[in-house]
């Protein structure tokens, strides 16, 4: 229970679990130090020191109830407490009811109990003046007033010791987390460059810190250089496959258009066009975003473009009001287009209409396209992500059919930044609610 609290409260942050591993033993040793040592040291200090006040007190009352009167018990109490540096008055006056004492005057309550238990005839103490500590005694001639300085029985400025554990204690302590800074930032720093790759921003980045640290940012970067040559690789291979497959089946297109029976070829070009259909398919998967850069575009205006482009096309999709507003997000804008064409083509092939709509977060973007078709079971949406996955009996196949490329190219572009793609029942329109989340 105490283990999942503070799991809980624990900082979620690397420089804030720093910040609490260097607090919390100096704390807990200052705490420790203060109860255990610094007042067993001061109360016993002053029990002793109040125990040698003690002594002359008890002195001084026996050498005035020794007195035969009042004048004379008052000279002899100026006598011995003059030289003592020991205040009297007798008779007293304004003789408490009780012992007085601050709340938090630890030491003073100390030496209350010492005075208590070894001077007989104590009426009062009184521990609230501000440098004077007031003794009442009963003596043969009346009670007696005995007043003194309180530095005599307490030991001096503790406050001081207190003060300067805790200044040390944070001045080290800040010093502690200048050095642990240096130390972490090269962490943050890797990161921060292994977040930015994951959304598809190559960043600067040079290792530095501790020799781990230095060892993981250099795998790091050979990790990265592999992948942007495999990145590279693919894009000429795909170049090429483009320019080999769609040159003979131009020719083979032509040269079928070209026969003398139309009934007999009209058959063997749709073949035709249905082969350069799934390929572009398949060109379209492997390609992704690897020749598409990163710039800083206006998510809404992209959006707005797709749409209005779809609905040129005479295509029933309307773009719902946008949430929220912000300035030019880092994106792959020819891969994100690609996603909401995906979207909206799905939509309208398996329904009548479709809604869009972008809801701009602090930290993503939104982007919800639901139609009004068929819609895709729960137990098969993660089947329906994966590449040449087709849901026949889940879709209505009357509007068209797919290679089973398209929400698997829309999951990927997610992914290439840093987000997902999520699919779920429509709850305005009843069909397919598939919603893509972008991280800004």
């Amino acid at each position: 229970m105490i283990f999942e609290w503070f799991k809980r409260m624990a900082p979620r942050g690397l420089y804030g679990r720093a910040a609490l591993i260097l607090l919390l033993p100096v704390v807990t040793l200052q705490l420790v130090i203060s109860v255990s040592f610094i007042q067993r040291h001061f109360e016993g200090v002053t029990r002793q020191m109040t125990r040698s006040v003690m002594l002359e007190l008890r002195y001084l009352e026996t050498e005035v109830s020794g007195a035969e009167t009042v004048d004379a018990a008052r000279r002899e109490a100026a006598a011995v407490g003059a030289p003592l540096d020991l205040g009297t008055r007798l008779p007293a006056a304004d003789l408490p009811l009780r012992d007085l004492v601050k709340f938090f005057d630890l030491s003073g309550r100390a030496v209350i109990a010492t005075l208590r238990d070894g001077l007989g005839g104590l009426l009062a103490v009184d521990m609230t003046r501000r440098s004077q500590v007031a003794v009442w005694v009963d003596t043969r001639h009346g009670p007696l007033e005995i007043s003194f300085d309180r530095r005599r029985v307490s030991a001096s400025n503790p406050h001081q010791l207190l003060v300067l554990i805790i200044v040390l204690g944070a001045l080290l302590t800040l010093v502690s987390y200048l050095f642990l800074r240096n130390q972490l930032r090269p962490i943050t720093r890797l990161a921060s460059a292994a977040s930015a790759y994951g959304r598809g921003r190559v960043v600067p980045y040079r290792p530095s810190g501790a020799a781990e640290v230095r060892a993981a940012g250099g795998a790091f970067l050979d990790m990265r250089n592999r992948i942007e040559r495999q990145s590279q690789a693919r894009v000429l291979m795909l170049s090429g496959i483009s320019h080999d497959l769609r040159t003979p089946l131009t020719r083979l297109r032509l040269g079928l258009s070209m026969l003398a029976d139309e009934e007999e070829a009209q058959p063997l070009i749709g073949d035709v066009d249905e082969m350069r259909r799934l390929l572009d398919a398949f060109l379209d998967f492997a390609r992704g975003d690897a020749a598409d850069a990163v710039e800083d575009v206006d998510p809404a205006a992209l959006l707005a473009r797709v749409v209005e482009d779809a609905q040129r096309a005479g295509q029933a999709v309307v773009l719902l009001p946008i949430e929220g507003s912000c300035g030019p997000v880092p994106l792959r804008p020819v891969a994100l287009r690609r996603a909401l064409e995906n979207l909206i083509g799905n939509a309208l092939r398996y329904g009548n209409r479709a809604e869009v709509a972008l809801q701009i977060g602090p930290r993503n973007l939104r982007i919800t396209v639901e139609d009004d078709g068929p819609g895709i079971p729960a137990d098969l949406r993660d089947e329906a992500q994966r590449p040449f996955t087709r849901l026949d009996p889940a879709r209505n196949q009357d509007r068209g059919s797919g290679v089973g490329l398209g929400l698997a190219i829309v999951a990927d572009i997610a992914r290439t930044h840093g987000g997902t793609l999520r699919l779920s029942d429509g709850a305005k329109l009843g069909g397919l609610h598939a919603e893509l989340v972008l991280a800004r």
